[in-house]
């Protein structure tokens, strides 16, 4: 069949496209250049009530939204950016393009959010529809024109003057194409067609859900979806022969960054690529276009959240000595590895251990859903990690926009990539795979570059789940500059183990509890926490938010948090431990476990005390302090060290622990009681199990929080309450509970307890908590 007649280019287009391309000058991050005019947006056009505002909710533009160039790793200087109101319809799923288009939407935002106008739910039996008109400027006269998608969700068809340009399956991938042979030289139009089945389908959906767009009861741990176009849309003249993307990794190991300049129509060129520092050029290589180009970087300065150091990188394709095409980049000078460290596997960064901690980012906006409303906004999330003192980030099943990656980049913040899961409870088919894995590759390589990402996340708590080895080891294999992370929460839900990938992640709540390094995977506690509190006029749905744990106020969720990153630094991290990720960031919806809140209008930790314990955190795994070790196999009697209280002793009366005084004089039953045997750990050989002196075969343990003198039944669970891991204190020793981390032995009112720092009983009280739970080893009253 001849295909359609298409509109003869005027006589200067011709020209234009022709042409083999001019100089395209180097630019980094520039704002809105060289935007093409459209038609001045209607004065009908407003953006809907948001449930909630953020701070950013009034300041987006109405005709040009995220005006900031949208590819920060490979820029160019002339571009035009087509964010603003389009025309849009939804009709059902199988119909074509609409007669007319009766509404209208601000791109880039979802049309189930607030920001593009529309904020309505949409379903698997509608398709959404996009048009708009643009002119292309007449300085590009001499290139080609490629169209940009930052992201659509999910299944998109572009048509430019009424020829359909291409197709794409993906929500979480860019994609682009060269439309010069369908411009007209005057007036275009571009129409685009989206269809999201959202969970309804078998695709990669992360968190979304087709529900009420309205603030509503319910939810969980899953949230609004979001359909169709939902980042940066934008023009850009390239020449025939261009760069398309730059696969950058570093070689600490001889001082080069290894470039790899990917380009469209190359051949019989070459490419150049200069390494820059300040305006000072460090080293240049030529080389061919998609092969490994080693540029020297002499003495480099490391890329690390100390010091998020970033060169300069431009690339040239060369035709002869001709440049025919120039771009600007930047990279980070930086290795991430794992290594055994005083014979404990550890994630190394620049060869050096570091514990990583840091929270899980859902990435989620009550105006925006899942565009952040301006540029300024999407940073925010990320120095607010820095405020706090984290080091690093988990992406939760969700994959932002490169300027994210950018001011992680900018910013310092490890990131571990999630690849965003299929729907739970799920076996994929064979479509349902080839789709996953093609979008994860794409994702992996527009994002390759970026210094801050040091982990793949392939897959989350059994979601979707399947051949998670074979997987693993793919991944490993296409990126092997990375570490992989075969499946986070290994220990949850019905998930199943690869065996594989260079961590072992259990997910824990509230936790930290115990996750153990292997002889091939580092330990990771891929999620903690959940603590919450509601702050009221800040809830999503009022009454609604749920978490893991609620805190009565600020100051229990400040002493709770604090402690849960305390037990982590002193109980888990000499254990084997190696990172962390405490959920979350914000509240998200219904789930008001967030250190902000979802609207991003209140902190509701204390910032100078969390980011505090994370100093000391990361401190304490760059100077490890020296173990505490306990005499095993002698008997001891254990003191108060509380002021006030230094006379008494940890002693068993009738089956339960007290403290009482005991001083030369005292009984000798009194003295027995307060003799204590330590054996190694019943259920830790790390650890230790305090024996009754006269009570042979009985062990301290705790049972209902209340410590007790009980017989060793040989039970799986009397074993771990047996078991105590010892932990520094000032002067004395911490005894933490091997089962139970970051909770202690502690006397209070005589009585003897386990206590959690920041716990909602009577015995958690913070007063004088960390003398409580400190005990002298002293000589044995009953040698």
């Amino acid at each position: 069949m001849r295909s359609a007649p298409v509109p003869r280019p005027r006589a200067w287009w011709r020209r234009l496209t022709a042409g083999t391309g001019l100089l395209a000058l180097l630019a980094t991050a520039l704002v809105g250049a060289g935007t093409a005019p459209a038609a001045a947006a209607p004065t009908a056009w407003t953006p809907k009530p948001a449930p909630m505002t953020t701070p950013w909710t009034n300041q987006v533009p109405v005709d040009k939204p995220l005006p900031e160039y949208p590819r920060p790793q490979l820029t160019r200087p002339d571009w035009a950016n087509l964010n603003g109101i389009w025309d849009f319809a939804v009709t059902g799923r199988d119909a074509g393009q609409p007669a007319a288009f009766s509404e209208q939407i601000r791109v880039p935002f979802v049309a189930e959010s607030a920001l593009s106008g529309i904020k309505r739910k949409i379903t698997e039996n509608d398709k959404l529809w996009y048009k708009r008109t643009f002119t292309v400027p007449s300085n590009w006269n001499g290139r080609r024109v490629v169209l940009n998608f930052g992201a659509s969700d999910w299944q998109s068809t572009v048509w430019v003057n009424g020829t359909q340009v291409g197709a794409h399956k993906g929500g979480f991938d860019s994609f682009s194409y060269d439309i010069t042979p369908r411009l007209n030289g005057g007036t275009n139009t571009v129409v685009v067609s989206v269809y999201d089945p959202t969970q309804t389908g078998g695709q990669a959906v992360g968190k979304q859900r087709i529900n009420d767009v309205n603030p509503h009861p319910g939810g969980g741990i899953f949230y609004t979806a979001a359909s169709g176009i939902w980042q940066t849309v934008w023009l850009e003249p390239v020449a025939a022969s261009h760069v398309t993307r730059l696969d950058m990794t570093p070689n600490l190991g001889n001082s080069t960054l290894r470039v790899k300049v990917r380009a469209a129509a190359a051949g019989g060129r070459s490419a150049r690529v200069t390494v820059s520092s300040g305006g000072t050029v460090v080293g240049t290589a030529t080389g061919a276009p998609g092969a490994d180009i080693s540029v020297p970087v002499p003495n480099p300065r490391l890329w690390s959240p100390d010091d998020p150091f970033l060169y300069d990188v431009r690339a040239e394709l060369l035709d002869g000595t001709d440049v025919v095409d120039t771009v600007g980049s930047y990279a980070g000078m930086r290795s991430i590895a794992v290594a055994k460290v005083d014979n404990v596997l550890r994630p190394v960064l620049n060869g050096k251990f570091v514990f990583q901690t840091g929270t899980l980012d859902q990435g989620y906006w009550p105006d925006g859903i899942y565009t952040a409303p301006t540029d300024a906004a999407l940073r925010y999330d990320l120095q607010a990690h820095k405020d706090l003192g984290f080091n690093m980030v988990r992406k939760h099943i969700k994959v932002e926009p490169q300027r994210w990656f950018y001011w992680a980049d900018r910013l310092g913040l490890l990131v571990w990539q999630d690849m965003p899961s299929m729907d739970t409870g799920k076996t994929p088919d064979a479509a349902a795979r080839t789709q996953w894995e093609a979008e994860y590759h794409a994702v992996i390589d527009q994002h390759r570059s970026s210094p801050s990402v040091v982990m793949w996340v392939n897959q989350n708590e059994g979601w979707g789940q399947y051949d998670q080895a074979r997987i693993a080891d793919e991944v490993k294999a296409y990126d092997p500059s990375r570490l992989v992370d075969n499946m986070s929460g290994v220990n949850c839900c019905g998930s199943v183990d690869g065996g594989n990938g260079d961590v072992i992640d259990n997910h824990v709540y509230v936790g930290p509890g115990n996750t153990a390094p292997t002889a091939t995977r580092a330990a990771v506690l891929g999620e903690f926490g959940g603590l919450g509190y509601k702050v009221p006029g800040h809830e999503w749905y009022p009454g609604g938010g749920f978490s893991y744990e609620d805190q009565a106020g600020t100051g229990a969720l400040n002493n709770r948090f604090v402690g849960l990153l305390d037990a982590i630094r002193v109980g888990q991290l000499p254990a084997g431990l190696s990172a962390s990720v405490y959920t979350e960031i914000t509240d998200v919806e219904n789930e008001a476990n967030g250190l902000l809140t979802y609207d991003r209008q209140v902190v509701k930790v204390d910032t100078a005390r969390v980011k505090a314990a994370n100093q000391a955190l990361i401190q304490a795994s760059k100077t490890p302090p020296p173990p505490v070790t306990l005499p095993t196999g002698q008997y001891t009697s254990l003191r108060v060290t509380t002021p006030g209280h230094t006379t008494k002793y940890l002693r068993h009366s009738q089956e339960l622990a007290y403290t009482a005084v005991v001083d030369s004089g005292s009984t000798a039953l009194l003295k027995n009681d307060a003799t204590w045997k330590i054996v190694t750990g019943l259920a830790n050989s790390n650890c230790y199990s305090l024996e009754s002196r006269n009570y042979p075969g009985e062990y301290l343990r705790h049972r209902d929080f209340r410590i007790r003198r009980d017989a060793n039944d040989g039970s799986a669970l009397f074993k771990a309450d047996a078991t105590w891991c010892a932990v520094a204190g000032q002067g004395g020793v911490r005894l933490s509970s091997a089962n139970l981390p970051g909770s202690y032995l502690r006397h209070i009112g005589s009585e003897v307890w386990l206590a959690t720092p920041g716990g909602g009983h009577a015995w958690d009280n913070a007063a004088t908590f960390t003398e409580d739970t400190t005990w002298a080893v002293d000589a044995p009253w009953a040698p």
